[in-house]
């Protein structure tokens, strides 16, 4: 063959993987997302993506090992119902065999919209069975991880899910996130890919090994992470609501003009503290936000932002910590590991808990030292002030009687809201880390 020949075919096979190449990655996107922008240009965060990527549209925390769980779900098949921050044309999934013993098999999963709120049956057409590296089946060894292949699907924003898994055998203690505030299924034997509900009779409050949804999106830009403690898990929110103050905060970047379309990702464990982890006695309460901060945070499908709100339970629980400069000697470790992956990091006050069970003048004042620390603008980047936004005007101690969910240190659905109304979202465009 000559070599004008030789290289006539390379170029033309090239030009052919090159269209075939441009040809799936456009089909799989959906639609264009819009004018492009020029690459030497500044593009305005508001703006939608120029082409497709994939954001977090919801997660959750893998907290602990189940109890009672010591031979997992064999033979059950769990429909957990979450939802969604953004939407997108596709979507994949992340499994976690965290707490596990014994390696996680997953023989049968699948994802659907559901037909109605917080109900097991599937939204006519929409059902879409999950592989994993191309295969219908996944075994996750214990302590890992796993993502599906993508599955083409147009998720709404704003809109329940049913991810089902099934697992034929014994795997060990089930990884899950005790605080869902939702409503899940569970069924005997493999009914994953059933479209209704009949054979979902068993309810649960619980997600199990679930812990992240992705979507392919040409609008959202990334996704911004909260993590924290009870107060960002939502636990006194209105159940299957979604009334977490993440919730109002992801509709807030949805509908307002000029906010950044983001995803919101929601990595609240109750009882999470700041410097410690949960001990063997709360073992529900995790690891702690400094341990956790790169797997829940910091590595999370598009993030571009996080929000941090932690602390209280660092005074509260044993062993106590009265020291304000070492709960904000955490936070500053925080920043400086969000700073590493180019992340800047908008950081809560502490709220008030006059009135509550575990009240005392003493760890009121650490609060407030707290307080001053973080508002002084030498700890975080930004600075969001629920403790100003919460607190009774009357008695600052405490909180407002509509934001109270009746314990004195949960919010209410309102003080929720209040929560989300308080984040500057200007703050969470912003790139460059603050000179500290």
């Amino acid at each position: 063959m000559k070599k004008s020949v030789g290289y006539s075919l390379l170029a033309g096979l090239a030009a052919v993987v090159v269209l075939i190449s441009t040809a799936i990655f456009v089909g799989f996107g959906g639609e264009d997302g819009g004018p492009g922008t020029s690459p030497h240009k500044p593009r305005d965060p508001a703006a939608p993506a120029v082409s497709g990527q994939w954001v977090g549209t919801w997660s959750a925390a893998a907290a602990a090992a189940e109890p009672g769980t010591l031979n997992g779900y064999a033979g059950m098949s769990i429909r957990n119902v979450v939802h969604t921050s953004v939407g997108g044309a596709g979507v994949r999934i992340q499994l976690s065999n965290l707490y596990g013993t014994r390696p996680l098999v997953v023989s049968h999963a699948t994802l659907a919209l559901a037909a109605a709120p917080s109900n097991p049956t599937a939204a006519s057409g929409t059902m879409r069975r999950l592989s994993f590296g191309g295969k219908p089946a996944v075994t996750i060894p214990a302590g890992g991880a796993v993502t599906s292949d993508p599955a083409r699907l147009k998720v709404p924003g704003d809109a329940d899910l049913l991810v089902t898994t099934y697992s034929p055998s014994p795997s060990g203690p089930a990884t899950y996130h005790p605080y869902a505030r939702q409503t899940s299924y569970l069924a005997r034997g493999d009914r994953a890919e059933d479209a209704t509900g009949a054979a979902y009779t068993e309810q649960s409050p619980y997600w199990r090994y679930l812990t992240g949804v992705d979507v392919w999106s040409t609008q959202a830009r990334g996704s911004v992470v909260a993590i924290g403690d009870s107060i960002t898990d939502g636990i006194t929110s209105t159940a299957g609501a979604n009334h977490r103050w993440t919730d109002f905060l992801a509709a807030r970047l949805r509908t307002e003009p000029g906010a950044p379309r983001y995803g919101v990702l929601n990595q609240g464990i109750s009882g999470n503290r700041l410097l410690v982890n949960g001990s063997r006695f709360s073992p529900n309460n995790g690891p702690s936000v400094l341990s956790r901060l790169e797997r829940d945070a910091l590595s999370r499908t598009g993030v571009k932002a996080v929000i941090v709100e932690i602390g209280l339970n660092d005074l509260f629980k044993t062993p106590r910590q009265l020291d304000p400069e070492k709960i904000v000697g955490g936070m500053r470790q925080i920043v400086q590991e969000a700073h590493a992956r180019g992340l800047r990091v908008t950081g809560s006050t502490l709220t008030p808990f006059g009135g509550h069970r575990g009240y005392s003048t003493q760890l009121n004042s650490v609060r407030e030292q707290v307080n001053r620390i973080i508002r002084s603008g030498t700890v975080y980047d930004e600075v969001v002030d629920f403790d100003k936004a919460l607190r009774d005007p009357a008695s600052p101690g405490r909180l407002r009687p509509e934001y109270d969910s009746g314990d004195h240190l949960h919010p209410s659905d309102e003080g929720f809201r209040a929560m989300a109304y308080a984040v500057n979202l200007a703050h969470l465009k912003q790139s460059a880390a603050a000179a500290l």
